[in-house]
């Protein structure tokens, strides 16, 4: 029962900004969460930290080692990602627009609405409050949207609303030297990037800035330090770029540097490098050309630019992205991605990779632009996910939406990889056949659907005389029966799995059947409905309802225990009733408003204690061993009970994310104005009138007026909970995704992994000082397989089960290898089958879970296994042979 946050599904990105740290990272938001993608392993993780709301920026340490993350309630954490904690905590007072690391890592550029802030990077400082405030720059009339470090953290370039780029010099200035910054002017839209350029010979040498405006202008300035000093008295001055209005303004920004500041700038460049030693914010910048990138009306909305390709890439609102050689603007590739707004954009460190998010449809692409190949490519649902279901050996999870999409996932790596969508409906129902090669679907299109999972295909297809909406599904143990339960005309259809006929109709309820289900144990199928009943069904023998269990309320859902013996159901007025399918009594009941009862919605008159809305169960799930029952429905939690006693034993509150409605128990009484409360007067239309829709998931399908009374925002809730056959993990169906939850450690840190002392002699102080596990560990992080088999072998066969249980899951597949290699080579047969006995038996569960992954490395152990066997029972049937003949021939 100590299950915990595993993995966040059906969701891989929704907004924000995303980051790639050591070439291979993606770093993405997720809602009020984070997931990182190994592009290498083709897996992702969803960090178990939450924030108090959506994220809007995120930025991560040029190591990667921390993970900077804030909200649209201006909340900040600082998180170690290798950890996966929070460590520091911190508010700013203004919306974030942009966050980024210095290049050392020393210090952290916050744009906090018109204020640009310097903060010290708290590291693994152990302080009460890290952050230290070392500067704030207040220079900017409007809303800052960009920012950009130099390589030698010296510099800041900073770009805003206010039609201006601007370059400040971050470190304190000698006497006597204004600090003023360097405007870079003359465009006509907002500042949506702005970039240092470098000197290809010197690459730490800044001498080109690119400013991209939102009217898709690029900007490329150079910078001319070869003046010795003599342009020092009026460099403003004489600043003419090559269109009208920047001269003046221009030449105002920087009048007032003064005679005093001159004098000490002539004595900095005696003798030495002006690109370097110079102050770049005070020397004379020119633009050299202005560039279009003829997307017009769309606007552009991303963009990134790589110093070492000196490329620049540029996502519009049309879902076109285009690819740049620069300095002369060549165009590389100009490519259709989407029909919504690119929102994110970004090269990889190398350059070879491009990643681009698009929000709306929930879109994550990582594409190699040199061979035009797609690295990543994973997209959400588009609305909220309706329905899920575990295969048989809970490797794959099938979900079904209102987008009219089945997507099936791996579980281990969380990774979609086929998405059907025949249906011209709402999915409503998915069902696993038991030989895990097939999946059926039900929808409100009136058909339900087999999809083929070995060559991805719809296989087969069930449909009734006239249209019928179908919102339940089951198949007998056999997978001969398939049986659907309609919304409108409350029947349940029959068919043939074989030929696809419709062989019955069950017909006797009086409301939407909305739950259906076969008992594991024989062929009887309950139907629940809202009619207030829960019937059972012998389908084989045709003889219409068997029983019938009425009860006082509508029935939302039905469910069998694992061994058929016991029926559960949940009713409207929040309680679940536990029926005895033999005898046909009621065993228990459950009272579980209380339990359920959720949050307060915006749009609430009542409190969340005195609201009878949503205290009701919709979903319900067995344990494997049927001792415990999951329920879930329209509140922020899911309720575990023990069936025997009756009895509350967890209750998991599935997200804390404020973006959503009903995870408030109580409303802040300063948001309530005269006009209603000031969450729901829409009053943010900026995007809107420049020409840009504002795209958040609040808006998706709601356009007409009136049509949702809280704007929008999403309520939070549960559809669906599913727990899988090993149960030890379940999944549920949410409005923030699919959230997995798990017995297993999915997540082992190991110390070594940030010991900076991992190396071979290490392994052998480990071994002199006889600790042969940490000598293990420390070989198996090494993957060095003479080191890793040395280490094996100086294992006691006493204390290999000791040390076979603390060897961490990630090194599995590596020691796997090693032993079969040794199988084949060395003598010393019986001491390595002992290993990958004790192996078995303590990893048992963690290889069975993720055999996908493991499956080269164990088939390499099983051929060396079978060949040893073979050889050995060859050995011993000549020699059994020849001690038959010798003994012969002595009798003789």
């Amino acid at each position: 029962m100590n299950y915990r946050f595993q993995n966040l599904l059906g969701a891989p990105y929704r907004g924000g900004n995303v980051v790639i740290t050591q070439n291979t990272q993606l770093i993405s938001p997720v809602g009020n969460r984070v997931s990182i993608t190994d592009l290498i392993k083709s897996q992702t993780i969803t960090l178990p930290v939450q924030s108090s709301s959506n994220i809007r920026r995120i930025a991560a340490s040029p190591d990667g080692t921390f993970l900077l993350t804030v909200d649209e309630n201006h909340r900040c954490h600082f998180i170690n990602t290798a950890r996966r904690v929070i460590l520091h905590r911190i508010n700013f007072k203004n919306t974030v627009n942009a966050v980024k690391f210095s290049p050392d890592g020393k210090f952290i550029a916050v744009a906090a609405g018109k204020l640009v802030q310097l903060w010290r990077s708290p590291a693994f400082k152990k302080d009460f409050f890290a952050f230290e405030l070392v500067r704030t720059i207040a220079d900017c009339e409007d809303t800052v949207t960009a920012i950009d470090w130099s390589l030698d953290c010296k510099y800041l370039l900073v770009g805003s609303k206010d039609l201006t780029a601007r370059l400040f010099c971050v470190e304190k200035l000698k006497d006597g030297i204004l600090n003023k910054p360097f405007l870079f002017l003359g465009h006509r839209d907002n500042v949506v990037g702005c970039f240092f350029g470098y000197d290809k010979k010197n690459t730490n040498k800044v001498n080109k800035v690119y400013t991209i405006t939102r009217d898709c202008y690029i900007f490329s300035w150079g910078y001319s330090g070869n003046n010795d000093g003599n342009f020092d008295e009026n460099d403003g001055g004489i600043s003419e770029p090559a269109f009208p209005g920047t001269p003046e303004r221009d030449g105002e920004g920087n009048m007032d540097s003064g005679s005093a500041g001159n004098v000490k700038k002539r004595k900095d460049f005696d003798g030495k490098d002006e690109g370097e030693e110079g102050y770049l914010h005070k020397e004379k910048w020119e633009l050299l050309r202005k560039d279009g990138f003829m997307q017009s009306p769309a606007k552009l909305t991303a963009c990134d630019y790589h110093r070492g390709l000196d490329m620049v890439v540029a996502g519009f609102s049309n879902g076109v992205f285009g690819l740049y050689q620069m300095p002369d603007f060549v165009c590389m590739h100009l490519l259709s991605i989407s029909r919504e707004k690119i929102t994110a954009a970004v090269f990889n460190e190398i350059g070879n990779w491009l990643t681009f998010g698009c929000a709306k449809l929930g879109q994550l692409l990582v594409w190699e632009w040199r061979s035009e190949s797609y690295v990543l490519k994973q997209q959400g649902h588009y609305f909220d996910v309706n329905c899920l279901t575990y295969s048989p050996d809970s490797q794959l999870l099938a979900t079904g939406a209102d987008d009219n999409k089945v997507k099936v996932w791996t579980v281990s790596s969380g990774f979609c990889f086929v998405t059907f969508s025949e249906h011209t409906n709402a999915v409503t129902a998915l069902h696993f056949m038991a030989n895990n090669h097939c999946l059926l679907s039900a929808s409100l299109d009136g058909t339900v659907r087999a999809w083929d999972l070995f060559r991805y295909r719809n296989f087969r297809t069930f449909t009734t005389p006239s249209s019928r909406q179908f919102v339940s599904l089951a198949a007998d143990q056999s997978g001969e029966v398939i049986c659907a339960g309609t919304l409108d005309s409350f029947e349940i259809f029959v068919w043939s799995m074989k030929t696809g006929r419709l062989l019955d109709v069950l017909s006797g309820h009086a409301g939407p059947v909305h739950g259906l289900t076969f008992s594991p144990s024989n062929a009887v199928l309950a139907s629940s409905s809202w009619d207030k009943t829960v019937r059972m069904w012998d389908v084989f023998e045709g003889k219409g309802a068997v029983e019938t269990f009425p009860h006082t309320h509508d029935v939302l859902t039905v469910v069998y225990r694992p061994d058929g013996r016991q029926l559960a159901c949940s009713t409207l007025d929040g309680q679940i009733h536990f029926w005895d399918t033999v005898d046909g009594l009621l065993m228990y009941t459950i009272e579980g408003r209380r339990d359920i009862a959720g949050g307060r919605l915006m749009t609430d008159r009542r409190s969340a204690a005195n609201s009878t809305a949503g205290k009701c169960f919709t979903t319900l799930c067995y344990s494997a061993d049927g001792s415990y029952i999951l329920a879930g429905g329209s509140s922020k939690y899911i309720c575990m009970y023990d069936v025997a006693d009756q009895v509350l034993l967890r209750r998991f509150q599935i997200t804390h994310n404020l973006s959503l409605d009903g995870v408030l128990d109580f409303l802040n009484s300063k948001k309530m104005t005269d006009a209603g409360p000031l969450d729901l007067i829409d009053d943010d239309d900026s995007d809107a009138e420049e020409g840009v829709d504002k795209q958040t998931r609040g808006k998706l399908g709601y356009d007409l007026p009136g049509s949702m009374p809280n704007r929008g925002r999403p309520i939070i809730r549960t559809k669906c909970l599913r727990i899988a056959p090993t149960g030890r993990s379940f999944a549920a169906a949410t409005t923030e995704g699919v959230l997995v939850y798990s017995i297993d450690e999915s997540f082992i840190f190991d110390p070594t992994d940030l010991d900076i002392d991992v190396t071979p002699e290490a392994v052998e102080e480990a071994l002199d000082e006889d600790q042969p596990n940490r000598a293990l560990i420390i070989s198996l992080r090494l993957n060095e397989d003479s080191l890793i088999k040395k280490c094996i072998f100086s294992v006691s066969p006493l204390d290999i089960p000791a040390i076979a249980s603390s060897v961490p899951y990630r090194y599995l597949q590596r020691l796997i290898e090693a032993f079969s290699d040794l199988l084949e080579s060395c003598p010393h047969l019986e001491f390595i089958l002992r290993w990958c006995q004790e192996l078995c038996k303590a990893h048992g569960n963690s290889i069975q879970q993720n055999s996908r992954n493991l499956l080269p490395a164990l088939k390499s152990l099983q051929k060396a296994i079978t060949r040893t066997h073979q050889d050995l029972a060859d050995t011993c049937s000549s020699d059994e042979y020849m001690l038959r003949y010798l003994c012969s021939s002595k009798n003789k």
